[in-house]
């Protein structure tokens, strides 16, 4: 079964930049495509980015521009590189595979605030 551990947020000012990390056990996550989501206070989970095992990202129009998803296959471990954040992005990220969910994690609070 695998297990993921989503890391690395944070209270940021906004304009700032944050890198989250998701690092999965139990199994490789290599061929899967994975997602990050995120989810504000009394709202539903949204979807933010995409990476397939191979070929190119995909963004929320909310985050283009600004997030930057990646993967480390060797680590197993999935990346969201945030730059420029705003107040909007406050949030708690989760990372999970896009079809057939893995058991959700944690997830990893991001505060943008001033």
């Amino acid at each position: 079964q695998v297990q993921l551990v989503e890391s690395g947020g944070g209270l940021v000012q906004p304009g700032g930049s944050l890198r989250l990390s998701c690092v999965a056990s139990g199994s490789s996550i290599s061929t899967y495509a994975m997602d990050w989501y995120r989810q504000a206070p009394g709202k539903q989970r949204d979807w933010v980015a995409r990476i397939p095992s191979r070929g190119g990202a995909a963004y929320a129009d909310s985050v283009k521009g600004r997030f930057t998803i990646s993967r480390d296959n060797a680590k197993n471990t999935v990346s969201l590189q945030m730059n420029s954040l705003k107040p909007e992005d406050t949030a708690v990220y989760y990372c999970n595979k896009v079809f057939g969910k893995f058991p959700w994690g944690q997830g990893t609070q991001v505060t943008v605030s001033s």
